[in-house]
């Protein structure tokens, strides 16, 4: 029989019996969501200030991208790739020409979709460069995080991700991120066959590197033959106030106009709001000479561009555009960094504020130890707005992009009131 759960303390210690302890939550129990709110159990409501990690850039059960499910589930569900279906060609040249590359592997998960980029850099580099087989190296950045499997942990610079994981793959080469020089001397080794970055990491604490930085390290990749592999898994979708990342300062209405500072990738590596947030969609993209090394049999997954994705990610899509939500993110996230900013000059408890569009954090005068800004989360809580720390004294904020001005004030006032009456 399935527990009714009437109270948040016995939604809590249900997890805690019965779940693996593999995260660490608020102690928050949620039962609804709708745009940029949330509900508690109890029937408190919330903004909503993580957005799932921006998974629900287009908010919280957007009808649309709902409708989209419902319908495809009422109709088909799942076939395995083993036959063809009727949603998925449709889906695959909608987010092709969407974002301008000639094909996509589906996939599920943001690891699913990391993993699989690795799988093709390779192949391509022995196949196409003509690496030896085994000898492909890939340059990733140190703080970086492209997920929690065990090839992508062995080139995490975070030890609790690591720690009795091992024996780990090789053939990673980590480099400091934002460091042009550091790429050049990495790229000038043998047998590299990518380069792997997040635009902005995201749980490193919103670090948004120098405004060349992508475009210097795409034309470096270029000139040496070695694929330029963008994880726009957080970053994407509108979240940084262009539809991608790497589209720099761009303000054109998509990133496959390739205006302003865009840096093209070769791979770019989608995935949590491709779907709302609504369904497990990933992908991968990039041009014909590259995915043409993928093969039958060489790679796959039994949900992997499953009829309900493909439905669900181009209604999603869809929504970005229509809704305008880039250029929603790039105005509010300037509109929040100068409150923040006039927050900070009246405190000595916030050191800084930085970001780029609604992908937002402070940083917390405290240790990355010290356990300020997890209470400052759990006062945040109390007065109507959910945040999460990373990295010990970081807040990431990172509200769904259908925020109102009117709404992102009133949540300014919350952070500022928070922030100027903590008391330890």
């Amino acid at each position: 029989m399935i527990s009714t759960i009437t109270t948040s303390q016995e939604a809590i210690e249900l997890e805690n019996k019965y779940g693996a302890h593999n995260y660490h939550p608020l102690p928050v129990v949620l039962t609804k969501g709708e745009g940029v709110y949330l509900w508690d159990v109890e029937g408190k409501r919330y903004y909503d200030f993580l957005s799932a990690y921006s998974a629900v850039n287009q908010g919280h059960c957007h009808p649309r991208i709902v409708n989209a499910m419902i319908q495809q589930a009422q109709r088909l569900t799942l076939t395995s790739r083993a036959f063809y279906n009727d949603k998925l060609g449709p889906y695959e040249k909608f987010v092709t020409e969407y974002f301008g590359f000639d094909m996509v592997l589906p996939m599920n998960t943001g690891a699913e979709a990391v993993e699989t980029a690795i799988k093709i850099c390779r192949k391509w580099g022995y196949e196409k460069k003509g690496i030896a087989e085994g000898k492909a190296n890939i340059i990733v950045c140190e703080q970086n995080f492209h997920g929690r499997t065990t090839t992508i942990v062995s080139f995490s610079s975070d030890e609790g991700a690591r720690k009795n994981f091992g024996p780990f793959p090789g053939g990673f080469i980590r480099i400091p991120y934002n460091d042009i020089e550091a790429l050049k001397e990495a790229l000038a080794m043998d047998n590299v066959a990518g380069f792997l970055v997040e635009p902005i990491q995201g749980e490193a604490g919103v670090y948004v590197p120098a405004e060349d930085y992508l475009q210097k390290a795409a034309a470096l990749c270029k000139e040496k033959n070695v694929l330029f592999i963008a994880d726009e898994i957080q970053t994407g979708i509108a979240r940084t106030g262009s539809l991608l990342a790497v589209c720099g300062n761009c303000t054109c209405e998509k990133a496959c106009e390739k205006q302003g500072t865009y840096a093209q990738p070769d791979m770019l590596i989608l995935g949590k709001a491709i779907s709302g947030g609504v369904y497990p969609v990933s992908a991968v993209l990039a041009n014909k000479e590259i995915m043409e090394v993928i093969t039958p049999g060489t790679h796959g997954s039994t949900f992997g561009g499953n009829p309900i994705a493909g439905e669900v990610a181009v209604s999603a899509l869809q929504v970005v555009n229509d809704e305008r939500l880039a250029q929603n993110a790039r105005k509010l996230g300037k509109l929040f960094r100068e409150r923040m900013n006039k927050m900070i000059a009246k405190t000595d408890l916030v050191k800084l504020v930085r970001g780029k569009g609604l992908l937002n954090a402070i940083v917390i005068n405290d240790s990355s130890e010290g356990s300020t800004a997890w209470d400052i989360c759990l006062q945040l809580a109390e007065n109507g707005l959910l945040a999460k720390p990373t990295h010990g004294n970081i807040i990431r904020f990172a509200p769904p992009l259908v925020m109102t001005e009117e709404q992102l004030h009133d949540c300014c006032d919350i952070i500022e009131k928070t922030i100027l009456n903590f008391k330890k």
